[in-house]
C-alpha cells in the first residue's frame, strides 16, 4: 500500500473572525475546527501528520497534542510557503501527501479516504478536491480545457471576468505525489496581486512537467465549507448539528425538534431515548435506552441510566442511575452520583454528593458535600451547611433516615440509620440510629398580644 502523509494548514490568525482566539481554535459543535480535521484524517491510515502553525502556535499545539508533528511558519507568505515549511520532515519520502485546511471542519473521513483512493488509482501527480456551487465568490476557480482536464486554478482576486463565471471551485484540499510536490514548490513564485506563494500554482507547474492533474468532485459543497468569519462559523455549526442529530435519529433516538436540539460529537445515546426541544447535550455524555431528556435541559459529561427522566434541568460531570426522576428546574453539579429510582424535584441543587437508591429530595433543597444512603427522604427547604468560609465539610445521612422540612444540617455531622429530624431543626451534633432529633426553640403563644398592640397605637 502507498505511504500516506498529511499536511494541515493551521498558521493563519483569521483576522476576519475579529477575535482574540486563533481561527482554527474556534469551536464547531464544542470542538475546535482543527480538531475536527485531525479526527477525520485519523480515520484514514496515515504514516505521518504534520501541522503548520504560526499565530497562536503553542495554543494550537496544546489542542492537537501528540496527534501530529508541528512546523512553525514564522511569516505567513501564502499556502505554498506554508506547505514548504514541512520540507525537512517529508521531502524525501515516497507516497501520497494530502494537504488539508485547519478551517474546514465539515469534511468527513470518508471524503478524505475517497480522495486518496481516486488520486492513487488515477496515477495523478496531483488531485484537487473540488465542488460546485451557485455562489462561488471568494473561491479559487478550477479551469478545465476542451477535453475537461484540469489546466490550472485561478484565485478569485486574480480571475478575469470570464473565469469568475466558473462555478467549480477549489476547496483547498489536495492530494499530491509527495516528492513531486516539493520539487514543484521550488518553482512557485509570488508574482500575483497578493505577493504570496500560492499552493494552487503547483497544479500548472506539474501539468507543464507532463504530470497528470486530476480532480475529485465531491457532490456535497456544504461539506467543504471553509470558515473565515463568524457567519461561516454559524453555517458550519448548523451543518454539524444537523449531521450529528441525523446520525442519532437513524440509530433510533427520537429527537422531537432537531432544529432546536444541540448535541456534541462525542455524546453516545442509545435507541429509544426521547430528546425534547431546547435540549443541549455536551461532552462525553452517555444516555441509556428509554431515557427522556428535556425540554430545555443541559447535560454535560454525564452518564444517565435507563428510563431516567430529566426535565428542564442542568446536570454536569455526574453519574445518574436508572429510573431516576429529575426536575423540573433541578441542578446537578459536578462529582455527584445519583442511585437508581431516586428523585430530585424542582429547585433542588446537589453538589459532590452520593444519593442512594430510592432516596428523594423532592423540592427546594441544597445538598452539597454529602453521602446520602438509600430510602432517605429529605424534606423541602433542607440544607447541608457544608462551608464555613474556608473549608468544606461532609454530611452523612444513613439509610432510611427522614429529614423534615426546613432543616439545617451543620457539617460535619452524621444522621444515623432510620432516624428522624424534626422539621425546622438546626442539627449541629450527630443523631443516633432510629432517634428523633428536635433542635428548635419551644413554641410560646402570647395571648392578646395583637389586641394590646393595637390599643397602644390608638393611644
Amino acid at each position: 500500500m502507498t505511504n500516506r502523509y498529511a499536511v494541515i494548514l493551521a498558521a493563519g490568525q483569521g483576522t476576519r473572525m475579529k477575535s482574540k482566539l486563533y481561527k482554527v481554535l474556534h469551536p464547531v459543535a464544542g470542538r475546535a475546527m482543527v480538531q475536527h480535521v485531525i479526527d477525520q484524517l485519523n480515520t484514514v491510515k496515515l504514516d505521518k501528520m504534520v501541522t503548520i502553525v504560526g499565530f497562536g502556535a503553542e495554543k494550537v499545539k496544546d489542542q492537537i497534542g501528540q496527534a501530529s508533528e508541528f512546523v512553525v511558519q514564522d511569516e505567513q507568505l501564502g499556502t505554498g510557503h506554508a506547505v514548504l515549511q514541512s520540507e525537512a520532515l517529508l521531502k524525501d519520502k515516497e507516497g501520497t501527501t494530502i494537504v488539508a485546511c485547519g478551517d474546514t471542519p465539515l469534511i468527513k473521513g470518508e471524503t478524505y479516504q475517497a480522495l486518496f483512493n481516486h488520486h492513487e488509482e488515477s496515477g495523478a501527480g496531483t488531485t484537487i478536491l473540488t465542488a460546485k456551487t451557485d455562489n462561488p465568490a471568494g473561491y479559487g476557480r478550477v479551469l478545465r480545457n476542451e477535453t475537461n482536464e484540469v489546466e490550472r486554478i485561478v484565485e478569485h482576486k486574480d480571475a478575469s471576468e470570464g473565469e469568475l463565471l466558473v462555478n467549480e471551485i477549489n476547496t483547498g484540499t489536495y492530494c499530491f505525489d509527495n516528492q513531486a510536490l516539493f520539487a514543484a514548490l521550488q518553482e512557485v513564485s509570488n508574482d500575483n496581486v497578493q505577493g504570496e506563494y500560492y499552493l494552487p500554482d503547483v497544479i500548472e507547474i506539474m501539468r507543464n512537467q507532463g504530470k497528470k492533474v486530476s480532480a475529485f468532485l465531491t457532490p456535497d459543497f456544504e461539506e467543504t465549507l471553509g470558515v473565515n468569519d463568524r457567519v461561516a462559523l454559524a453555517e458550519a455549526e448548523k451543518t454539524m448539528k444537523k449531521r450529528i442529530n441525523e446520525k442519532h435519529m437513524r440509530n433510533g433516538v427520537a429527537i422531537i425538534d432537531p432544529d432546536h436540539t444541540y448535541i456534541e460529537p462525542d455524546v453516545v445515546i442509545e435507541s429509544d431515548v426521547i430528546i425534547h426541544p431546547g435540549t443541549i447535550i455536551k461532552g462525553t455524555t452517555i444516555i441509556k435506552t428509554n431515557a427522556e431528556i428535556g425540554p430545555n435541559s443541559e447535560i454535560s459529561n454525564c452518564s444517565i441510566g435507563e428510563a431516567t427522566i430529566v426535565k428542564q434541568s442542568v446536570a454536569n460531570d455526574s453519574k445518574i442511575g436508572d429510573r431516576v426522576k429529575i426536575g423540573p428546574f433541578a441542578h446537578i453539579r459536578p462529582d455527584s452520583t445519583i442511585g437508581h429510582d431516586a428523585k430530585l424535584g424542582n429547585f433542588v441543587e446537589i453538589k459532590k454528593t452520593e444519593l442512594g437508591d430510592n432516596s428523594k429530595v423532592s423540592h427546594l433543597s441544597y445538598i452539597g458535600d454529602a453521602e446520602v444512603g438509600s430510602n432517605v427522604n429529605i424534606g423541602c427547604g433542607t440544607i447541608t451547611v457544608n462551608y464555613d468560609g474556608t473549608n468544606k465539610f461532609l454530611t452523612t445521612i444513613e439509610d432510611d433516615a427522614f429529614i423534615g422540612c426546613n432543616s439545617n444540617l451543620i457539617a460535619p455531622v452524621k444522621i444515623g440509620r432510620g432516624s428522624y429530624v424534626a422539621a425546622g431543626s438546626t442539627i449541629t451534633e450527630n443523631v443516633p440510629e432510629e432517634a428523633l432529633s428536635v433542635a428548635r426553640a419551644r413554641q410560646t403563644n402570647k395571648e392578646g398580644y395583637v389586641t394590646n398592640l393595637k390599643n397602644r397605637k390608638r393611644d
